[in-house]
């Protein structure tokens, strides 16, 4: 079986060593330090029970989607349509394409473009990183939900899922993936906007009296739309965002990361996307439009 990584960072390499094996074809499409030092000395992926590495293609070319039978879409949202629209002369109209991105606009993207039928979303519960370029750490217990946008192509969901876990890798499908993207998403609207705009690491917007109310008024409105949009959350869901907080205190989050590092936020995937959805179905959500404006400044100033 062929398979290629696109954008192949943290979690698209994670993926990628997991899946590299004697049966199985893969190429990690990255670029910059983290893509050169693959090429020179492979993937080093370190996990909780051990540490390894990766032999496979290593390349910033689209060439290497020719042939793939399954294509992980781990770019950053930022780059979805971009992306997207490149890899189109090298996608066969048999191949799958699984993204794995924050947020629940990317699906919209990517199906405008190759149809429902070709596209599959997960959702990713890990934690991984980029160590050091060329370096990939995966630790804690990790989860990928698979499922399918069409009714019609739940059997391709099904084998994905089988794919990974004959590789060690922690997956189930999911028969309502985009329901379950939204629920993830409460989380990443509560903290990622709030922490990008403040510096603040997840365990210090929960200290701050006035983050951790700022931080619970985002949840609320977030919830708000999920519910106008006819999305069930149910009150385990809502009541688990905090909890699981306090379990990465020390977390910064991917938004804060980026910010930090210079690169592009996911502005609009954790944050746009639902403040326009929240003006569609009439809602309001003045704290995450405040977000929101801010760091549309924040993003447009570093240029």
């Amino acid at each position: 079986m062929n398979i290629a990584v696109v954008g192949a960072g943290a979690i698209g390499s994670y993926l990628g060593g997991m899946l590299s094996n004697e049966s199985m074809n893969v190429s990690l499409i990255a670029r910059g330090e983290h893509l050169k030092q693959m090429k020179k000395n492979g993937l080093t992926l370190k996990t909780n029970n051990h540490e390894k590495t990766i032999k496979a293609t290593f390349t910033d070319s689209m060439d290497a989607i020719k042939g793939a039978d399954l294509i992980l879409f781990t770019v950053k949202s930022p780059d979805t349509l971009k992306t997207a629209r490149e890899m189109m002369p090298f996608v066969k109209k048999e191949a799958s394409i699984l993204t794995f991105q924050n947020g629940v606009s990317n699906e919209e993207v990517l199906a405008d473009l190759y149809g429902e039928k070709q596209v599959l979303s997960g959702a990713a519960h890990i934690s991984a990183q980029v160590a050091a370029p060329g370096a990939v750490k995966q630790e804690g217990n990790h989860l990928f939900f698979i499922g399918s946008l069409s009714d019609d192509n739940c059997q391709k969901a099904e084998e994905v899922v089988q794919l990974f876990e004959n590789s060690g890798i922690n997956a189930r499908s999911s028969d309502r993936i985009l329901e379950r993207k939204w629920r993830k998403s409460l989380w990443n609207v509560t903290f990622n906007p709030l922490s990008a705009v403040t510096g603040a690491a997840v365990g210090e917007i929960l200290d701050s009296p006035e983050l951790n109310k700022t931080a619970e008024l985002v949840l609320k409105e977030i919830v708000e739309v999920a519910k106008k949009a006819n999305i069930k959350v149910t009150k385990k869901a809502i009541d688990q965002v905090f909890s699981d907080a306090a379990l990465v205190r020390h977390h910064k989050t991917s938004m804060l990361q980026d910010r930090e590092k210079g690169k592009p936020m996911e502005v609009e995937a954790l944050c746009g996307y639902f403040v326009k959805k929240a003006r569609r179905l009439e809602v309001d959500t003045p704290v995450l439009e405040t977000l929101y404006s801010l760091l549309t400044f924040i993003d447009v100033r570093k240029g």
